[in-house]
């Protein structure tokens, strides 16, 4: 067992530490058990901004899984733009969003999320916008995003997507919850796989 003192030194100089390993490792399980199985879902949050999504058959599929990194497309109706890719780091878990249009190509706003700054738990961990998405949010006109924070849980019941900003211009509330207990056929690949 490594001494206090020799700790310090390990440490010694990083910017990040890493995070408790357990509630990380345990979320990312949870969602590599449901690798290859898609399910549907339905928006909850209830705001003007979430008005293209109401009533629109929504799938998330839980495609590609490996020790470090699970891909799970999010399709909308016909639209399958979106892809959400959970990234297990030294220091926590990422996410990001990956975006394409229909003939695979990357879009503007593509390739945005950020990382866990706590340990999070088995069940949820939540995303500050990074400097990359930023940056890139800045750069194309959407710095109310800025502030964003994104969230995915997975119980034993229910997958949820979540986007939240603070209070004020531009708050934002959206979410959508899947219902672990129903898979349901897969549907087509992503864009741009």
């Amino acid at each position: 067992m490594r001494s206090l003192a020799a700790i310090a030194l390990l440490t010694a100089g990083c910017a990040y530490q890493p995070v408790s390993i357990a509630p990380a490792d345990r979320f990312m399980a949870a969602l590599g058990a449901h690798c290859g199985k898609a399910y549907e879902g339905k928006l909850v949050s209830n705001e003007a901004a979430d008005a293209d999504f109401f009533g629109k058959r929504m799938v998330m599929h839980v495609r590609q899984c490996s020790a470090k990194e699970i891909r799970i497309p999010f399709h909308v109706e016909n639209d399958r733009s979106r892809t959400w890719v959970v990234t297990r780091t030294a220091y926590g878990v990422r996410l990001k969003h990956d975006h394409r249009h229909e003939d695979g190509h990357p879009d503007a706003l593509t390739n945005y999320g950020g990382d866990s700054r706590d340990p999070g738990t088995a069940v949820r961990q939540e995303f500050p916008a990074d400097a990359e998405s930023i940056a890139l949010f800045t750069a194309q006109g959407r710095s109310v995003s800025n502030s964003n924070v994104w969230a995915i849980e997975v119980s034993n019941r229910t997958f949820a997507y979540e986007l939240r900003r603070p209070p004020g211009p531009g708050q934002r509330y959206f979410r959508v919850e899947f219902d672990l207990t129903r898979p349901v056929a897969p549907p087509p690949p992503p864009w741009g796989s």
